[in-house]
């Protein structure tokens, strides 16, 4: 064969799977949420409760719609991500259906209908993105453009006429009868910038600067960029009053500065600049003194009964402590007593009525979403989609973390929302979002390469191409250095789409 030939070389015919797991985890996900609202309606007033039919049949063929869309668009795409986020999804819809349904005072906001319909135009953004987005790496041509988008969406609900000031936090706009928190698409939009910024300075990052007692330290002047991110998550604390914000932007940029250097010095200073910026904000701001202060001194019959004191946090431990082991059961228990029980306070009541065998399942579920994102953060091929991918799944798990810690009484409280199960339409739309770029990564990263086209090492192997640098080698490797094996048509994964 010429050489010629041998250039022309294209990719094989390669079967696509036939996600039948996912089929099949997507069958139990969607049974877990139908059985959960007819439960519900069961437990309360012995029929099924009167949305259960417009809920199921809404979750059967918003998981249908997307599992066909990730069939065609991503076909190798990790089988897991996709029932994990529809299990969640459903077991929420379940609990606001729940609380709506108690006609309690407390449950006045819960507004199931409303909840599906964002949860419906999420599963459409995000099987608009997977279908137009073919190719992850062409978002690394908007870093700078994402960089300027976050700014403005962080800056929005200052504007007046369209910012709200809701509970005390100035992070809402409201425009043509829709109300919007624009740092929750913020977040997504930053990640790109990082992991496009990252990629390109890791070296520098990572190898430039002295040492002390053992510490790779960065560079004065690399210090540039994670002052900026300091700067600008301590004004959404000052300007916006909101505090899980700032701390989740602020934490995706010191886990993306690690996962791109792997120098445990960033993360220490990332820690220290945080720990400083809370002492100020805590001594400074009276909204972060408030929660400091309910957070330290819940049980205080003071603080407990004071305007904004911890009454709600020891109402969701009393919840908690109610459900035992094995819960309540659906509709047996008295999670509206607690407020924001369907949104910032949801866990909670998943506590309450499924007890903590069922909320370390949910928090399992959780565990596999964020595994996969960190395995097509580690296999996929090139740096970009490396940083991508490992940002977003980091960001699930950081905002999890939070939620759950705060309810808890671990950390202090934040005003964040659980992922995909808190009422809540502008986090549901970002999350779904999340998921179609990390679906599209996944894809990305489980695809057999294509035949090499030239710098041919072996039989089977080919070099890393288009400048890109990352292939799990060390920072600084050249792209002839680093070579890597080509699937062949009749590996499990290839013919059985199996989970890597």
């Amino acid at each position: 064969m010429s050489a010629a030939e041998t250039s022309e070389q294209v990719e094989p015919q390669v079967r696509r799977p036939l996600r039948l797991a996912e089929l099949w985890l997507l069958f139990l996900a969607v049974a877990a949420g139908v059985g959960a609202f007819a439960m519900v309606g069961l437990s309360i007033e012995d029929a099924l409760p009167a949305h259960f039919w417009f809920e199921s049949l809404a979750l059967v063929v918003l998981a249908l719609a997307a599992h066909i869309v990730v069939r065609i668009r991503a076909p190798f795409a990790a089988q897991t991500i996709l029932p994990a986020v529809v299990l969640l999804n459903g077991v929420g819809l379940a609990m606001i259906l729940r609380i709506q349904e108690s006609g309690a005072r407390g449950a006045a906001g819960a507004d199931v209908v409303r909840n599906t319909q964002w949860s419906a135009l999420g599963v459409v953004l995000a099987c608009l993105v997977l279908w137009f987005l073919k190719d992850h790496r062409s978002l690394r041509k908007l870093t700078y453009t994402a960089m300027f988008a976050s700014l403005v969406l962080l800056a929005l609900p200052l504007v007046p006429g369209i910012g709200r000031s809701i509970n005390g936090a100035q992070i809402w706009i409201h425009v043509a009868g829709f109300s919007l928190q624009p740092a929750e698409f913020a977040k997504i939009t930053l990640t790109i910038f990082f992991a496009g910024y990252l990629v390109t300075n890791r070296d520098t990052l990572a190898l430039a600067g002295p040492k002390v007692l053992g510490l790779q330290l960065p560079r004065v002047r690399d210090l540039g960029p994670i002052l900026v991110v300091w700067v600008a998550s301590l004004g959404v604390l000052v300007f916006q009053s909101d505090l899980g914000m700032s701390l989740l932007l602020f934490g995706i940029f010191v886990a993306m500065l690690y996962l791109a250097t792997e120098r445990f010095s960033w993360v220490l200073i990332g820690l220290l600049l945080f720990a400083g910026g809370a002492v100020l904000a805590w001594q400074t701001f009276s909204h972060v003194a408030q929660r400091m202060t309910g957070w330290l001194n819940a049980f205080d019959p003071a603080v407990f009964n004071a305007v904004g004191g911890s009454g709600q946090l020891v109402s969701g431990l009393f919840g908690m402590a109610n459900g035992g082991l094995f819960g309540a059961g659906w509709g047996q228990g008295f999670p509206y007593l607690v407020p924001f029980s369907f949104s910032d306070f949801i866990y909670t009541s998943l506590a309450e009525e499924l007890g903590l065998t069922g909320m370390l399942a949910i928090l399992l579920v959780y565990l596999i979403f964020v595994e996969r994102g960190l395995r097509t953060a580690i296999t996929v091929r090139d740096g970009f989609g490396k940083l991508l991918a490992g940002g977003l799944a980091f960001t699930i798990a950081l905002q999890v973390f939070v939620v759950v810690g705060g309810v808890t009484r671990l950390i202090p409280l934040t005003g964040l929302t659980l992922p995909f199960m808190a009422q809540g339409g502008s986090s549901l739309l970002s999350n779904w979002i999340i998921v179609a770029i990390l679906l599209r990564i996944s894809d990305s990263a489980r695809r057999p390469s294509a035949l090499p086209v030239r710098g041919q090492v072996g039989p089977g192997r080919i070099t890393a191409a288009d400048g890109e640098h990352d292939a799990g080698g060390a920072p600084g490797t050249t792209p002839t250095q680093i070579v890597r094996p080509v699937p062949g048509p009749s590996t499990t994964e290839t013919s059985l789409g199996g989970e890597a």
